[in-house]
């Protein structure tokens, strides 16, 4: 029987305990659980972090099972562990996997530290490094006993187990001071960075993420760490803990240099993501007509990001608090456009409303309207937006008075609106209107510098949203998608890593079997063989764009015949609502 005195020594030095939870949590990326062994709970993080100080009121069977065997407990998959039957917190529990070790002392169980996993990456965690945690607890809990419970040593012994886990570790770990120097390096960090111990320890560091931070606190971002006249590009997690920060390295690298990074001379705008020189100069234009009150039409290729340039000139600018409206011309049918825009009073025609309705230009009153695929708008409309632009008020359909309205409209598409004007499809003194500052973007295949900046900002993003190991990338991947044509730009990209983080095995490899077969044949396609005229390689591109064109058909067709819905056919496919009207339209399927 453990006597009282010894039952409330982990509770003596609470705060030492609490501090050494949250730096094994941060380096092992996994909850931490420290009870006594009357189950009072010690110190914690996360949802652990909360009654500190008080008895456990769950059925913690498997908390006493290693306090009464005084043995280690590892579980894979809770919830199906013999231990966890007849649990009556079974149903509720949101543990994934647990590591339990006992600390004993004096051949007594003081009490338990747990590690705990509750999402799938880290269960994946524990699963894939049951041994090297376990030994790294099993240590911590021996220095736990004969440095903390006997002297009380404090900070002291916290930091020699600190560089303990850390040392021991296979991901790369650099612990820095508040000096911004390099307090700790272990092997795999420096065998990353290509430097020796002593070169590294006290050097001055500094860190620039090449996407925004503060999108992936808990997430791998691509840095660029710079020390003497050195420039390593590493991915990698930067957290605060207490006065230091802790960078930990991913287990698979970027195969870049840093010295291709250009420095971010423009304004950093969120979710614009690359370095390039056209981006460069998109963002530099982009921060110079935000504050305009004047018109902007942006030109660009499907996929290209145009409502993301959109946003970005709405947040930049003066309206940045007011709302912003955002219509897509093709996705909404003609006869009901005219209501959307410009809005309707009570009994304006059969079916309406019997409060009316505002009309969107109206709602976006002292913000932005942003106009998608303005080249879809029926003339009709286009003369009555004109109107209203010139105006400076709308009037909705049916009401006798117009409404006075203070807009900016940031207008969008991928046609030639030259063309159109030419052919009567589009007026031009509305063109002249809308097209007061013209922005265009440039396709994927003009931002090659940018592929591998985008490939792993995409490859965060879906990990991160599906909860999914963050994996690495071959070298020849990353050159095939750099020669790629991307003809879905960005959006196809996203959507190709998306893929990929799904059929990657956990923690492995993307490499060139897991690419999608047509893809790779198209591009095998266009590529011209040496000696040959370039004629002939564009028959076969167009061949195969129209053996694509096919295929895609088909699948409009087959999600159409599933899903009554629009929306759910367009979300199945993995396209916008809008593309998929776009391609309805261009391959005559209105009657499917």
């Amino acid at each position: 029987m453990v006597t009282s005195s010894t039952s409330s020594m982990l509770m003596k030095i609470q705060p030492t305990i609490q501090r050494f939870a949250r730096m094994l949590s941060s380096v092992l990326q996994l909850e931490v659980e420290i009870v006594d062994n009357t189950l009072c709970r010690v110190a914690g993080t996360g949802v652990y972090g909360k009654l500190l100080g008080r008895k456990l009121s769950t059925d913690s069977r498997l908390l006493r099972y290693i306090i009464e065997t005084k043995k280690e407990k590892v579980v894979t998959h809770s919830r199906f562990d013999p231990l966890c039957k007849g649990c009556l917190n079974k149903d509720n529990c949101k543990e994934k996997a647990f590591l339990g070790t006992p600390v004993i002392y004096q051949e007594q169980c003081v009490g338990v530290i747990s590690l705990v996993a509750l999402t799938c990456e880290q269960q994946e965690r524990i699963n894939d490094n049951i041994q090297e945690f376990s030994d790294y607890v099993r240590h911590v809990s021996s220095i736990f006993v004969s440095r903390f419970l006997e002297d009380q040593g404090g900070s002291d012994n916290l930091q020699k187990m600190f560089t303990t886990i850390i040392g021991n570790m296979d991901q790369g770990v650099l612990v820095i001071n508040q000096d911004q120097k390099v307090e700790h390096a272990n092997q795999a960090a420096l065998k990353i960075l290509g430097v020796s111990h002593g070169t590294m320890i006290g050097k001055s560091i500094n860190f620039r993420p090449l996407t925004f931070a503060q999108n992936f606190i808990r997430g791998h971002v691509q840095h660029v760490i710079a020390f003497d006249d050195k420039k390593e590009l590493v991915i990698g997690q930067l957290h605060a803990i207490q006065d230091r920060w802790l960078f930990l390295m991913a287990f698979h690298q970027s195969h870049a240099s840093a010295d291709s990074m250009p420095l971010q001379d423009g304004p950093q705008i969120e979710q614009m993501v690359g370095e390039c020189r056209p981006m460069r100069q998109l963002k530099k234009l982009i921060g110079r007509v935000a504050p305009s009150p004047s018109s902007v039409m942006i030109a660009g290729e499907s996929g290209t990001g145009k409502e993301v340039v959109a946003r970005a000139i709405h947040k930049l600018s003066d309206r940045q608090a007011k709302p912003f409206i955002a219509i897509n011309c093709a996705a909404i049918p003609e006869q009901l456009l005219e209501s959307e825009l410009f809005g309707y009073v009570k009994g304006a025609f059969t079916g309406a409303s019997t409060n009316g309705k505002t009309g969107l230009i109206q709602a976006a009153n002292n913000g932005t309207l942003f106009l998608d695929e303005i080249g879809d708008m029926p003339l009709t409309l286009q003369a009555k937006l004109l109107r209203a632009i010139e105006s400076r008020e709308v009037q909705p359909v049916g009401a006798s008075n117009p409404v006075p309205v203070d807009i900016r409209i940031i207008s969008a598409t991928n046609q030639n609106l030259e063309q159109f004007i030419a052919d009567g499809k589009f007026r031009e003194d509305l063109y002249y209107r809308l097209n007061v500052i013209p922005i265009r973007l440039p396709p994927l295949r003009e931002r090659q510098d940018d592929i591998e900046l985008l490939i792993h900002h995409f490859l965060q993003l879906h990990t991160r949203r599906l909860d999914l190991v963050y994996p690495g990338i071959s070298p020849e991947v990353i050159a095939f998608l750099k020669s790629y044509r991307w003809p879905g730009n960005i959006r196809e990209l996203s959507n190709l890593m998306e893929y990929l983080v799904n059929v990657v095995p956990s923690g492995e490899v993307i490499d060139m079997t897991l690419l999608p077969p047509n893809m790779v044949t198209r591009s095998k396609s266009v590529v011209q063989e040496p000696g040959r005229h370039a004629e002939p390689e564009v028959i076969k591109e167009k061949e195969s764009v129209t053996a694509l064109e096919e295929m895609e058909k088909q699948m409009i067709c087959d999600a159409l015949a599933r899903y009554s819905n629009k929306k759910q056919a367009a979300d199945k496919l993995g396209i916008g609502i809008a593309t998929l009207y776009r391609k309805i339209k261009k391959y005559e399927l209105v009657g499917v």
